[in-house]
């Protein structure tokens, strides 16, 4: 820092003619812009600048160098002028994760429009279901469908979500609706299983969390399965409203058991540090957000991407 203030110094002695002038323009005394040159001639091991009460003159040594400060000190405003820009531009490539279905359905028929708003954005927009290491993958944002209350990585919430649980009019109209959770055992409940046994489902029963094992003829890892069975009428599903609230809104399903329903899993933006955030991640954060906001967005039809 010492020996930048030192060329600026001379520079602007230079530009202004005295050591006076230079010094009521930064508003210090003369004395320590008198003292900043000689501390740059005695570390360089030159004379610069030949001084007397009256004036100032380079000397050969003095002019040569003065050239090449001056364009340092414009090649660094115009790094700083660049990096400004930048600031204020979304600009860079952005690698997102998301959930495959979520993904599919929610991210993916945003992505051209956020492009859009910001060419000189680029993105990749990565699709599977396990938890990803930000910093070891290069994940710039990854979007997640959790609970982050207790979690340490740095998250924005981007939208409430809930779980309830569906079926079609028609398979309601031959097994009759649940009205308690212990009607479950009565329904075929299609459910996710990854091991070959069935995930239970959670309620809210009397002021606290509650998981109800759940049984049915089919099970599958796959959630956009269970939806396709569920609108099949082969039985119960629980899915996230992000999945289902186009086909309640459609009338295609039915929700049931709602005042059962539990606080949902909401939807995060999750990154690996707050400050410095490049803007493009801001950007992208904040148009989720706004799109996600959107007046009925849940309960409108979305196609995969």
């Amino acid at each position: 820092m010492g020996q930048f203030r030192q060329i600026s110094t001379f520079v602007e002695v230079v530009a202004k003619g005295s050591l006076s002038a230079a010094a009521r323009a930064e508003g210090i005394a003369p004395a320590v812009i008198g003292r900043r040159l000689d501390a740059l001639e005695q570390r360089l091991g030159v004379k610069l600048l030949q001084r007397t009460t009256r004036k100032l003159a380079l000397t050969d040594e003095g002019a040569a160098f003065l050239e090449d400060c001056q364009r340092i000190l414009g090649e660094l405003e115009d790094a700083e002028t660049a990096v400004a820009e930048r600031s204020a531009r979304a600009t860079g490539h952005l690698l997102i994760s998301a959930p495959a279905g979520f993904g599919r359905q929610h991210v993916a028929p945003l992505l051209p429009s956020f492009l859009a708003e910001h060419r000189d954005v680029t993105a990749t927009l990565n699709l599977n279901d396990r938890v990803v290491d930000l910093i070891g993958e290069g994940v710039d944002v990854a979007i997640r469908i959790a609970s982050m209350s207790d979690s340490n990585l740095v998250s924005a919430k981007l939208a409430d979500n809930r779980r309830v649980v569906v079926a079609t009019p028609a398979y309601l109209k031959r097994h009759g609706k649940p009205l308690a959770l212990d009607d479950l055992a009565q329904h075929n409940c299609l459910a996710i299983s990854s091991d070959g046994s069935q995930r239970g489902w959670t309620f809210r029963e009397n002021g606290k969390n509650v998981t109800r094992k759940v049984n049915g003829n089919m099970a599958c890892n796959d959630g956009a399965v269970l939806h396709a069975w569920v609108l099949a009428d082969k039985g119960l599903a629980w899915r996230s409203m992000w999945e289902v609230g186009g086909d309640i809104e459609a009338g295609r399903l039915c929700s049931v058991l709602d005042e059962y329903s539990a606080p949902g899993n909401d939807i995060y933006a999750v990154f690996a540090q707050r400050r410095h955030l490049p803007l493009r991640i801001r950007a992208f954060v904040d148009f989720l957000r706004r799109s996600y906001a959107q007046p009925d967005y849940w309960r409108a039809p979305h196609s995969p991407g």
